[in-house]
């Protein structure tokens, strides 16, 4: 069983993570696109062509399913992948967990990156799923970039500042990009750094990574099986096969990865 994954770079982590976790058995295939990155600011057009270059040389190698392991590509090019690739190959995007987050109450803040925060894509979405909870959307600049090149003092200030403009009694904090969830134990540590009220509740993050896991095996009709044995680990850099950076080594989810599975 292949799963396919794609980002640009490694927030695609987080994710193949969590399918490792579910389906240890699954044979996992990282697509992303040294040569294309950062996404983020380009044009919507050249993004998804991008997009679709990476996800097709996934398709290639004839995976069960194609996970997009990125808020920007889902909001830009998830219609432009599925029409590609579908229903040969089910296409799953990631969306802010910000209907789980209302469902536990209090207030919520939206961690993403500035072209996110404020969107009409993201607005959207609080007005869709989080009901009448008090949302703060919170623009993180600099800290994705931050996360994909490992680089541990540009993730401090990256985090410190949009901490400061985290309200102190959130209770709920949403990570809207997938490369925040390699760096969430900094983000609590920068957000309880600040003290909180005794009366107030732990603070509670919400990923994407698990219910995309979940959602991909569901797509593909196949159960957990997490005392399987282990599957074997491809990786794609622009279409050329290769290895993980050297920065995915700094994370302990790339770290597992490269542990439990055999390159291929």
């Amino acid at each position: 069983m292949k799963i396919a994954l794609m980002d640009s770079g490694i927030g695609l982590l987080p994710a193949a993570a969590a399918v490792r976790r579910l389906r240890p058995d699954a044979d996992l295939l990282l697509s992303n696109d040294p040569d294309g990155m950062p996404w983020g600011p380009r044009t919507p057009e050249d993004l998804t062509g991008r997009a679709l270059a990476v996800a097709l040389a996934a398709a290639e190698h004839r995976p069960r399913a194609l996970i997009v392991a990125c808020n920007t590509a889902t909001v830009h090019a998830l219609p432009a992948l599925r029409a590609a690739l579908e229903p040969d190959i089910p296409v799953i995007g990631t969306v802010p967990a910000i209907k789980p987050a209302a469902a536990g109450g209090g207030k919520i803040a939206i961690w993403a990156t500035p072209a996110t925060t404020g969107s009409a894509y993201q607005r959207g979405l609080i007005r869709d799923f989080a009901g009448d909870a008090e949302v703060t959307e919170v623009p993180c600049p600099g800290l994705a970039d931050a996360v994909e090149h490992a680089d541990q003092e540009a993730v401090d200030r990256a985090v410190a500042a949009a901490a400061a403009l985290t309200p102190a009694d959130v209770r709920a904090v949403v990570l809207g990009c997938t490369h925040y969830e390699l760096v969430e134990e900094r983000i609590l540590a920068a957000l309880e750094a600040r003290g909180r009220a005794d009366d107030l509740p732990p603070l509670v993050f919400h990923g994407s990574a698990d219910a995309v896991a979940a959602q991909a095996l569901r797509r593909i009709g196949a159960e957990p099986a997490p005392g399987a044995a282990a599957g074997t680990l491809s990786v794609l850099l622009s279409g050329r096969p290769g290895r993980l950076p050297a920065a995915a080594l700094a994370y302990a989810e790339g770290r597992g990865l490269t542990e439990t599975a055999p390159a291929h």
